[in-house]
């Protein structure tokens, strides 16, 4: 099929990538003239695995770029509107970019097109579009207006797209529904995996399975589930709390809750809070959503509160183990909102270093992928480190704030004699208690009691007999 995507950000690069990858002839539309010059160039401008090799493997075939909306549409016969929706003050998404796309599109409709709303937008988007082209458009144009909500991870985005859980189709006539099924049909039958020349799957998959819904319901479906997965964050973060205050651990804790087949152990990792661009902002737009349709919906207060407390009580272990902040110099590994990504938009780690700064503390971090992000974000106030070693070396503690891999497998022997005092607070619960203490470390965790360092006799004998 020949597609347009609009919007050229974490959605739309990715979406307009793999659609390219299904086989399809795709134009990615985007008004940076920057950031295209940059994609036509070669450029890929996010971290994000395996995109660079999709962009590489379609760019100038399957894949173009432009800066014209009315050739994209043309051209097209089913058009994607991802554009940013970011919050506004009272918690509503800001649909402003999603109303100017939709005119853009309805003045360049050249014949029967399929439009399909992408972004993460409230109920009732879709026909607000939909009257919004109709007021626009010429007399008789023929268009639907179909909802079809993503759900990527940043970090994971190109394989959650390819190998999806779901794929939602909020379309209200057949013919609008056909056209998706044949967007999507090498996920939905399966062909795709057959392939030799596919992304490699992160678990072995057949199909993708396919939900068909109304428009409406497949809006809704978007932002309860994200609202559904950051409750769980809060529900194991407040849960850590009560096990800080009876000396229980909340790794043994979560253990037990996440064998529950019915809960699962998805997203019930205790420590600093959520962050990024989709959680904070559709929480708090569902929430409006739902105040607008009568109902406060009290359990999503709480949710935000919770993961607003996060911050300041990490803050607080970090004063309360280091007596004073006042020109403590401290090594800070991560600033991207979680790990795999370069995104620091509400990122808690960034949160963290502002207020660490606000206190007269130096910091030194590393990030790997999000460090000039960062920077720009916090205007050069820190230093930047060349690895984790160097962000340790001299340093009065170690703040780990996000949870890359890499994070999780330092050689803690090193750690322990860079740093001017053998201490590591973790916002991400990376290692056991036992194991940094046996390395000489005092540990500081979420949801567990402090972890003592051995005594150097004892902790040597340890680290002989392991």
């Amino acid at each position: 099929m020949k597609i347009a995507v609009v919007g050229s950000g974490y959605v739309g690069l990715v979406a307009a990538a793999c659609f390219a990858e299904l086989g399809h002839t795709v134009i990615c539309v985007d008004n940076d003239e920057k950031k295209l010059a940059a994609l036509q160039r070669g450029e890929t401008p996010i971290h994000e695995l395996y995109l660079p090799e999709l962009l590489q493997k379609h760019r100038g075939d399957r894949l173009t770029f432009s800066g014209s909306v009315r050739e994209a549409v043309e051209a097209s016969s089913v058009i994607f509107i991802a554009v940013g929706t970011p919050p506004l003050e009272d918690g509503n998404a800001d649909l402003s970019y999603v109303e100017g796309v939709a005119r853009e599109i309805a003045l360049s409709l050249n014949g029967y097109k399929v439009i399909v709303e992408k972004s993460t937008v409230p109920v009732y988007t879709s026909e607000w579009i939909r009257r919004v082209m109709r007021l626009t458009s010429p007399m008789n144009s023929e268009f639907d207006v179909v909802s079809n909500p993503e759900f990527l991870r940043e970090g994971t985005a190109v394989t959650d797209f390819l190998y999806p859980d779901r794929i939602v189709i909020g379309a209200d006539n057949e013919c609008s529904r056909t056209a998706l099924k044949e967007v999507y049909g090498g996920l939905i039958d399966g062909s795709y995996y057959a392939r030799q020349d596919r992304v490699p799957e992160p678990v072995s998959k057949s199909s993708a399975k396919l939900i068909v819904t109304s428009a409406k319901s497949a809006e809704l479906i978007k932002h309860a589930s994200n609202a559904f997965l950051a409750m769980k964050i809060s529900f194991i973060n407040a849960v850590a709390n009560v096990c800080e205050g009876v000396q229980a651990d909340i790794e043994e804790v979560r253990a037990g809750i996440g064998a529950d087949s019915r809960i699962g152990s998805a997203f019930l990792s205790a420590g600093i809070g959520y962050g990024g661009s989709c959680f904070p902002k559709d929480v708090a737009a569902f929430r409006a959503v739902a105040e607008q349709s009568g109902y406060a919906f009290p359990l999503l207060n709480e949710v935000i509160h919770i993961n607003g407390e996060q911050r300041k009580r990490f803050i607080r272990k970090v004063r309360g183990t280091l007596w004073t902040l006042k020109g403590k110099r401290l090594g800070v590994l991560g600033l991207a909102f979680k790990g795999g990504t370069d995104d620091v938009r509400e990122s808690p780690a960034i949160e963290i270093v502002k207020t660490l700064l606000a206190e007269q503390c130096s910091i030194r971090a590393y990030d790997p992928a999000a460090m000039p992000r960062a920077q720009e974000l916090l205007n050069g106030s820190i230093s930047c480190a060349e690895d984790p070693y160097e962000a340790a070396e001299g340093a009065d503690a170690l703040l780990i704030l996000t949870d890359w891999e890499d994070f999780a497998q330092l050689d803690l022997r090193r750690i322990r004699q860079l740093l001017r005092y053998p201490i590591v607070i973790d916002g991400r619960n990376l290692y056991s208690c036992d194991v940094m203490a046996r390395n000489g470390l005092m540990y500081v965790s979420m949801g567990r009691p402090t972890g003592q360092p051995a005594s150097s006799a004892a902790a040597a004998g340890m680290l002989a007999a392991k």
